[in-house]
């Protein structure tokens, strides 16, 4: 057998004209810059990590104490947005877990304009970490909360005999009971209650509570009671079912003739939890809350801002704007927003006189500008005074700032 040269053989091969690439092809496999900026970042010289808190000793109690202030709700969680600021001293939870931000260091720009250090957290679970602050912001906003500042107590909103005025009409009677059943089913599940409501005395309302499926068909004890004063006790109640229905107890119990029943005013939920609820409901702040029940405290509704600002006759121009832009203008130190006329946006920037056939500026009488593209972002309705194109680039002169406002959480 002949000895084959493979060096002639590769050679053959690498000539064959089907597999010549011309110039214009070998283009094809070019990486395009913005790319090859991104391929050339340079790994991250830090990555923080988590270590034991040597002086956890310090902080545990502080974390016991907020989590108590939680379940007797003189703190609230409360979901914040993207353009948050977190501060240091704050508590704050990720995914089910609080953490004291317990400093924040020198602040710098970061990528995104935004200002960014290392800090030091402290965990509930005896850790701590110098995650970065813009780091734990987008943690937070993604999987948690921040947990609002203690709010003081103030005097109980609930009537005595005593407090009653002559024209005061006494409407009912709240009440809160625990089962003293028996079943196996009932008495080994913790922290459960009923909570209803009664125009008779609670005492008359309860008697024969064994012989009652509302009751469990136990006896029951009286945990709580609350005097409702010029209130509609039915709505009261409702109102509080609606908050726990999350936590309502699942149970089947049968009458003193075999019929079965499923209660509905029992619930699963600390008594401390049913008193801020009540509490908040008398003075009337109820309706900025929710139940949260996996943590088993109140979290602050997050309710998105709406307009009030009439626009009626205004032509208005919506646009998307960078957070460090957007604080340039409202503190009056950016005049005037450009945009490039590229073919996305010519159709919104100008338009064709049919009457000539050539292409002109639209007017409008206003800007509304949206930081980023969150749902819940900031935005601004900011007068324009006028309106100029050079080399392909419009410019809006900015006027007087209509309205502002601040997003949702």
């Amino acid at each position: 057998m002949d000895k084959v040269d493979i060096n002639k053989e590769l050679e053959a091969i690498w000539d064959d004209p089907l597999l010549g690439v011309s110039e214009t092809e070998a283009k094809l496999f070019d990486i395009p810059q913005d790319m090859r900026r991104v391929i050339a970042k340079k790994k991250p010289d830090y990555v923080a990590q988590h270590k034991l808190c040597e002086n956890f000793g310090d902080y545990k109690p502080l974390f016991a104490k907020v989590h108590r202030e939680l379940k007797d709700g003189k703190r609230s969680l409360v979901k914040i947005n993207k353009t948050a600021t977190l501060s240091a001293g704050r508590f704050y939870i990720i995914g089910g877990q609080m953490l004291l931000l317990e400093q924040i260091g020198k602040l710098k720009q970061s990528s995104n304009f935004l200002p960014d250090a290392r800090t030091r957290c402290i965990y509930e679970n005896g850790t701590e970490s110098d995650i970065l602050l813009q780091t734990l912001r987008k943690n937070v906003v993604g999987d948690g909360y921040a947990v609002s500042e203690l709010q003081e107590e103030t005097e109980s909103q609930f009537f005595n005999n005593s407090d009653i005025a002559a024209a005061d009409k006494v409407t009912g009677y709240i009440y809160v009971l625990s089962s003293l059943s028996d079943n196996p089913d009932i008495c080994s599940v913790r922290n459960l209650y009923k909570i209803g409501f009664t125009t008779d005395s609670v005492e008359q309302r309860i008697a024969g509570a064994e012989h009652e499926p509302t009751y469990l068909m136990a006896p029951v004890k009286v945990e709580a009671t609350y005097k409702v004063v010029n209130m509609n006790s039915q709505k009261f109640e409702d109102l509080i079912h609606q908050l726990l229905k999350p936590v309502q107890f699942q149970v089947s119990v049968f009458d003193d003739e075999g019929v079965e029943h499923q209660p509905q005013e029992w619930f699963v939920v600390a008594l401390s939890v049913v008193d801020a609820i009540i509490q908040k409901i008398m003075d009337g702040s109820i309706v900025g809350y929710t139940f949260n029940p996996q943590l088993e405290c109140l979290e602050q509704r997050t309710a998105k801002a709406s307009s009030s600002f009439d626009t009626r006759g205004l032509k208005i121009l919506t646009l998307n704007i960078k957070k460090i832009y957007f604080d340039e203008i409202m503190r009056g130190e950016k005049k005037t927003e450009y945009r490039e006329l590229k073919q996305t946006m010519l159709t919104r920037l100008t338009y064709i006189d049919e009457s000539d056939g050539k292409r002109y500026l639209r007017h409008y009488d206003a800007l509304r500008l949206f930081v980023g593209y969150n749902k819940d972002r900031e935005s601004a309705l900011v007068q324009v005074t006028d309106i100029t194109c050079h080399e392909g680039v419009v410019a809006y002169q900015l006027g007087m700032i209509l309205e502002r406002m601040s997003g949702g959480g």
